[in-house]
């Protein structure tokens, strides 16, 4: 396959005309993209090195849409991008869709939305990353490169041995939190649908919960079979991983007797945000899209 060629502007003299679907307002100086593959282009809508911003609202080709605030300001202020110039949008259904700014002013910036175009797939293997939450940056880490492993569910527990503890209101702005980091990952990495971040919850009523159909796997470095063993064939997987000190042995326990399996990674013992990435990765590379 031939590689896309570089985005050029071709600049000439001002000719007006319409934009069609987005108004009537004549539109001067508008850039041509020229590309060598526009196939490879259409399939990741648009040139890689092109801005990807998060909608959350539903978006259709031939339309106007205003960005949301912080995503303005980063177009406005940050990358200070003008009328005409092009960007990729998403809204989390599976979609890309190319689009060019329509006006920048008064902190708003408004887009045309020109053409929807199919994402990238998203892994065959199915995982939900059960995450003992961390302090600060670390827990942000992990949720970053769990999106970008393309983790589907992220599910925050807080165990016996947890730093951190959250009220309602604290669960409340760090889920919200949390989706930003997700969304903002995605955003980086190419994918068009955003991982579910569920509310925080106490790790004893999630193992007090239905299994479901995944298969339960608990990271532990005294364990005797190994991820790697339990990864072939896999197409849906519930991945549980403990806190800085690791699950206390009640809780041990009480996932196994919920069906979940022992497994570990190798001799080393790994931190939190690190155990739970570098088992996606494994799962990913014999299970999933990195094979």
């Amino acid at each position: 396959m031939m590689p896309c060629a570089p985005l050029t502007r071709h600049t000439g003299t001002p000719q007006p005309r319409r934009r069609p679907g987005c108004g009537d307002a004549p539109v001067y100086n508008e850039p041509t993209l020229s590309v060598g593959n526009d196939h490879a282009l259409r399939r990741r809508g648009g040139d890689v090195r092109l801005t990807r911003l998060y909608v959350p609202d539903p978006l259709a080709p031939a339309s106007e849409a205003e960005l949301p605030g912080s995503a303005a300001a980063h177009v406005a202020r940050v990358l200070r991008l003008r009328p005409g110039d092009p960007l990729v949008l998403f809204d989390g259904s599976g979609a890309d869709f190319r689009a060019e700014v329509a006006s920048v002013g008064g902190g708003r910036v408004r887009v045309c939305i020109l053409e929807r175009v199919p994402g990238l797939a998203e892994s065959p293997l199915r995982v939900t990353l059960v995450q003992a939450v961390s302090r600060g940056e670390r827990m942000d880490w992990t949720l970053q490169k769990a999106t970008e492993l393309g983790v589907r569910r992220i599910r925050p527990v807080i165990s016996a041995r947890s730093v951190v503890r959250l009220d309602g209101d604290q669960a409340g702005r760090r889920l919200r939190h949390w989706e930003a980091v997700v969304a903002s990952a995605c955003e980086q990495c190419g994918r068009s649908v955003l991982p579910v971040v569920e509310p925080p919850v106490e790790l004893a009523r999630h193992l007090a919960g239905p299994p479901g159909a995944a298969v339960r796997l608990l990271l532990g470095p005294r364990s005797s079979g190994t991820l790697a063993s339990r990864a072939a064939g896999l197409e849906e997987v519930e991945l549980l991983i403990g806190p800085e000190g690791g699950l206390d042995d009640a809780e041990t326990e009480t996932a196994l007797a919920a069906g979940y399996v022992a497994v570990r990674l190798g001799p080393r013992v790994l931190r939190t945000e690190t155990a739970g990435i570098a088992a996606l990765a494994v799962l990913q590379a014999l299970a999933g899209d990195l094979r």
